[in-house]
């Protein structure tokens, strides 16, 4: 951590240990210090699922709005590069979860409902992380780290086996694709809450959000809100799709699979699978907004705004047949730009720097180590692949240490969306991508074309073989599968 970030948070301690002794010198009662507990930083980490680079109002989206998450981004710090540890779900989660490339836990493709694999009990999680430290910790919403031994896996590791106190609407047979309403395939066990008739996944999620904030007030606190949205099949509430409809510009496309009479709390319902300006998309995204007005509202109320940090991203690229991602190139299940590159959006005026804009690359695993000096935790000697950005947070114009980017995905067959077994490098300005299943390469410079649509694999080949043994270095030492 920069110095003047150690500066400044030893100063926000220090405070709260004045204000103990002078609450306890008030009276005649021992002194207490749990001001000085609560001065640790609460953590609220949202979590979006298939987001698109370029799907957020602070992104440069004019037709979803967003107005609370650009107000984030206003006072806060937007990313320009924030890489993806994987182009699909499960390999994203693991790697937030331990710190450590998804090649190097295991997990490199999303895993299947009956799948035999799951997230090793024998790693310390971001959760137990937090939990050693002092926090509550829960979670709200999507695991996808384990099969499900409802759905024929042999064996599972849910949230609670892996430190979080409180597990809240997350799946234990499945992710049951956009099925937003309730009752909820992917956990038949969770009871209606919210009044009306219809019960809105998106908007349970966000009260589950607020009301864990609320339990867990008194206490420093790790919150990992994991939204279903917007994975596909999009489903929007009726109301707000509408007003997305009225829009100018707005897709269309008809109902389909099985919904030809367009039942409006129905999968695949008209305007769904709009491949442009996509109102259900915009309504999805609408209500993962406002959960994000929810909680800034409750934190004001409680006080604890200038003590909470709020993170707010996704964890792979948006498909391309419903979100954008531009200027980047393809989205989900490819290793090119648009596949591993995320919106993120970091908030607290009151600890880290004024607003702006950080053009200094980070990565998914970065989170770890990144948590940890904020919070200032005791080491717990797990092998960590990322490196702390917390100085980045107080001062957007520093560096970080040089290093390369690692993608490995090896696929049996072609992703549905499109993706390639493949595995690539990022070093400095150059990147190149090697396709397992042609042996293939291609070669970018991203400085001088981030849209990678020159590829410089022919006219440069001793660029090629230098990242090319990189990659194999990098590859044998994580002990990374090829197929």
């Amino acid at each position: 951590m920069a110095k003047t970030f150690k500066n400044a948070f030893s100063r926000v301690l220090l405070s709260g240990l004045a204000v103990s002794v002078l609450a306890c010198s008030s009276s005649n009662k021992p002194m207490v210090m749990k001001a000085a507990t609560l001065t640790k930083p609460n953590i609220i980490f949202i979590l979006t699922d298939d987001l698109g680079y370029s799907d957020l109002g602070c992104y440069g989206n004019t037709f979803n709005e967003t107005p609370n998450i650009d107000k984030l981004a206003s006072q806060g710090l937007k990313f320009k590069t924030c890489y993806a540890a994987a182009p699909v779900c499960s390999p994203y989660r693991a790697a937030l979860m331990t710190g450590q490339y998804p090649a190097r836990v295991g997990i490199t493709d999303y895993l299947r409902p009956n799948s035999g694999e799951h997230l090793n009990t024998a790693h310390t999680t971001l959760a137990e992380m937090f939990v050693a430290n002092g926090y509550q910790t829960g979670i709200v919403g999507k695991w996808h780290l384990s099969g499900y031994t409802r759905a024929g896996a042999p064996e599972e590791t849910l949230p609670d086996k892996h430190g979080f106190n409180e597990v809240m609407v997350s799946e234990n047979e499945g992710i049951a694709e956009g099925w937003y309403y309730h009752p909820y395939l992917f956990n038949k066990d969770i009871q209606k809450k919210l009044p009306g008739q219809r019960e809105y996944l998106t908007d349970r999620q966000n009260i589950e959000a607020v009301e864990f904030i609320d339990r867990n007030k008194d206490k420093p606190f790790f919150l990992y809100l994991s939204h279903y949205a917007v994975h596909t099949t999009l489903h929007g509430k009726p109301e707000i799709v509408d007003r997305f409809r009225r829009k100018a510009g707005a897709g269309t496309s008809p109902p389909t699979k099985g919904n030809e009479a367009n039942d409006l709390y129905k999968r695949w319902p008209a305007d769904s699978r709009a491949k442009i300006n996509n109102p259900h998309l915009a309504a999805q995204l609408f209500v993962v907004d406002q959960g994000v007005g929810m909680i800034m509202k409750k934190l004001i109320s409680l006080g604890l705004d200038k003590n909470t940090i709020i993170i707010f991203t996704s964890d792979n690229g948006g498909e391309t047949t419903v979100t954008t991602n531009s200027p980047l190139r393809a989205g989900k299940s490819t290793l090119y730009e648009g596949g591993v590159t995320e919106p993120l959006v970091i908030w607290n005026p009151s600890l880290f720097s004024k607003p702006g804009t950080i053009t200094e690359p980070v990565v998914t695993f970065d989170f770890y180590p990144t948590f940890m000096e904020l919070i200032q935790a005791r080491s717990n000697n797990q092998k960590l692949d990322g490196v702390s950005f917390a100085g980045l947070l107080k001062n957007p114009s520093s560096v970080l240490p040089e290093r390369n980017f690692y993608w490995n995905y090896p696929l049996q067959n072609p992703h549905f969306l499109g993706g390639r077994s493949a595995s690539s490098v990022r070093k400095g300005d150059w990147k190149l991508i090697e396709f397992y299943d042609k042996n293939e390469f291609e070669l970018y410079n991203l400085k001088n074309d981030r849209q990678e649509s020159n590829d410089l694999a022919a006219s440069n080949p001793a660029k090629v073989d230098e990242l090319k043994r990189d990659l194999t270095s990098w590859r044998t030492e994580v002990k990374a599968k090829t197929k």
